[in-house]
């Protein structure tokens, strides 16, 4: 590859007027904003462009020979779809050089407007293997900003099988969990990150203890376990540019004009400086100890150079800046829920009701579970996809005996994916879904678009979109079913409100999950073996496979972390999802598939929730609203392994 000016974007951001001048004037090749609507950093109201403002931004910025990007990257629900298309069109006559996307209901709406604006896929999007990208190409994305858990190596395989330009944060402030899969915010606040508003639960101070002993773990080099140090790829710069990354994203559309102009004016003498002699380049001392002296937090190099363990941690908190939020108590089922009165019919008859007798779905963890979900009155089961400790992944030979069940009980089997395909995980995937072809299971359930494609690629299935997507708008459920979905799962964020505005118009049959215990996050980090050994991710299931821990936070609340058979950490929240006393509501949306999240449950619990849900969808169903069982809720509180709560149905609307 011959190196030429052109060949690396330095990308800056910008928050304000004054910071985008800084940028400029420092050397960025590119800058990125967002205006006031739609638009991640929603939190400050000092900062963002207003259109008028943005307008000036794109001709400012051409005038200077820069490229600006703006960002449209939330998810949005119905009701705002009128407004995303207002401003689509506005920005499609302001021209900026592209939109970063996150919502696949934008890439409907650009085909419907014929926007001729460039796409870019945020990282929001979640976006880390080639098949999701290659779907992305397909509706017009042009640049795809990946996931920070991708290597170099990996970004350079990416690069190489599908030719697509790519974007990398290259300095600043780090998410823990995978983007656009972390919940935490958006269940506990009603301020979701996934549009907006995160509130960094991560930043809090957790202690790790043992979940069954309830004591604090041996080890504790300090309480902020989740608190990611700082991106830095100021050394590295030469393996990043050789990797085919096309452009360097600095982080921080909050900063202020000294802090992006230093950073911009480092990173560009550097980036020059390997570009007109890459062989004779070396480190420059000086530049190094001015940016590590105006740092915020410590550097970290984060995954671009393999996972980093401990190392990117800064347990201390001495350089964690104090203006998030605190742990709160997650709304328990005391708490009540946010439900329109208008929603609600004082007594529900049959015919506001869906026709058909509502499909309740269970997802178990083994064979035992399956039996007892399908006892109970389940009428789909998911097996499959992550295996949490101590249980294993399921055989070939068990999917098979789980299918031979479902047939005597007359019902079905869906085998599902994991949430996070990277490249070990979509070889594997590829080759399961082929011998499914022979198996032939009721469908799969995937998560990503990547997995989308390769599934339809691969099977004759009918294939469901799982929670993953994001789920908020009818549009989506567009773009699923041009794409070869013929079932979605709605976003564990939207409230009832944004369910009832969503269900009329879908284009997919529905499935609201109303139990279960859910994750917040999900982590390539693993938090146990980095707290008690200083350990990378990969040694997580060799050093604690038979040990169980948790976080507990500042608020008394327990959050459990499950590890998967790929040592990934999924946190769960503290209190498990029970809509059981919400079903009349659901049902008068017209939802008519149920799921209950039970892959972390014994069978016995499994079949005790099986059997309360499908005795109160028939008796719901049948027209008998008046006899619900009040002593049901605590039986299910004490046979559950975590206090149950309400999630997202305590607000009134997901902002």
């Amino acid at each position: 590859m011959l190196l030429t000016p052109q060949s690396v974007e330095l990308l800056a951001p910008a928050g304000t007027w004054e910071v985008l001048e800084a940028a400029v004037a420092a050397g960025a090749d590119a800058v990125y904003l967002g205006g006031k609507r739609f638009n991640m950093r929603l939190h400050r109201t000092d900062t963002n462009f207003d259109d008028e403002k943005l307008a000036r931004a794109v001709q400012y910025a051409h005038k200077h020979k820069v490229r600006l990007y703006i960002t449209v990257n939330n998810l949005i629900s119905e009701r705002e779809i009128p407004g995303m298309r207002d401003y689509l069109r506005l920005l499609n006559q302001l021209q900026p050089d592209a939109l970063i996307v996150q919502d696949l209901a934008v890439l409907e709406l650009s085909r419907q407007l014929n926007m001729t604006v460039p796409l870019h896929a945020s990282v929001m999007m979640n976006t880390h293997n080639e098949h999701s990208i290659k779907t992305l190409m397909d509706y017009g994305i042009t640049r795809v900003v990946t996931n920070r858990e991708l290597t170099l190596t990996q970004l350079r395989l990416l690069k190489e099988r599908t030719g697509i330009e790519l974007e990398y944060f290259v300095h600043g402030d780090m998410c823990v969990a995978h983007s656009g899969q972390c919940y935490h915010s958006g269940i506990v606040f009603g301020q979701s990150s996934n549009r907006g508003r995160c509130l960094k639960p991560c930043r809090w101070p957790y202690q790790l203890i043992d979940s069954a002993t309830g004591r604090p773990a041996a080890a504790d080099p300090g309480p902020y376990k989740l608190a990611m140090k700082d991106m830095c790829m100021y050394n590295a710069l030469p393996e990043l540019i050789q990797a085919g990354v096309c452009s360097f994203k600095i982080e921080g559309r909050m900063r202020t004009a000294a802090f992006v102009s230093r950073i911009v004016k480092l990173y560009r003498q550097a980036i020059d400086r390997y570009i007109a002699d890459p062989t004779g380049y070396s480190l420059d001392p000086a530049g190094w100890q001015e940016l590590y002296a105006y740092r915020s937090r410590d550097f970290s190099t984060c995954y671009a150079l393999g996972n980093p363990g401990a190392s990117s941690i800064g347990y201390t908190g001495e350089r964690e800046p104090r203006f998030f939020s605190q742990a709160v108590q997650e709304a328990g089922l005391a708490v009540p829920a946010v439900l329109p009165a208008a929603s609600i019919p004082p007594r529900p008859t049959v015919s506001q009701f869906p026709a058909e007798r509502p499909t309740l779905a269970v997802r178990v963890a083994g064979i035992a579970a399956l039996a007892a979900a399908f006892e109970n009155g389940a009428d789909v089961a998911y097996i499959g996809g992550e295996a949490f400790k101590p249980e294993e992944p399921l055989t070939l030979q068990e999917i098979k005996q789980a299918i031979t069940l479902a047939g005597q009980y007359n019902t079905q089997v869906i085998v599902t994916t994991p949430r996070i395909t990277m490249e070990r995980e979509t070889g594997e995937l590829e080759q399961l879904f082929t011998c499914l072809e022979a198996v032939k299971p009721h469908g799969l359930l995937v998560a990503n678009s990547g997995m989308l494609r390769l599934a339809r690629q691969t099977t004759s299935l009918p294939v469901q979109a799982d929670f993953s997507f994001n789920l908020f708008n009818h549009l989506t459920t567009a773009w699923l079913k041009a794409n070869g979905a013929s079932k979605a799962t709605i976003s564990l964020e939207a409230a009832f409100e944004q369910i009832a505005e969503l269900a009329p118009g879908s284009h997919l049959p529905l499935e609201i999950i109303v139990h279960g215990a859910l994750e917040a996050m999900v982590l390539d980090h693993c938090v146990p073996s980095a707290v008690l050994a200083g350990a990378p991710a990969h040694a997580c299931s060799q050093l604690y496979p038979s040990q169980h821990y948790a976080l507990l936070d500042s608020a008394g609340e327990r959050h459990d972390i499950k590890i998967d058979q790929y040592a990934r950490n999924h946190i769960l929240f503290a209190k498990d999802l029970c809509l059981l006393t919400h079903l009349p509501a659901l049902l008068s949306t017209g939802i008519s598939n149920y799921r209950i999240e039970g892959q972390h449950y014994r069978p016995e619990l499994v079949g005790l929730l099986t059997a309360a849900y499908r005795t109160e969808l028939d008796r719901l169903s049948a027209g008998d609203a008046g006899s619900f069982d009040k002593n049901l809720l605590s039986r299910l509180g004490a046979a559950s392994p975590r206090k149950l709560g309400i999630g997202a149905f305590r607000y009134r609307l997901s902002r």
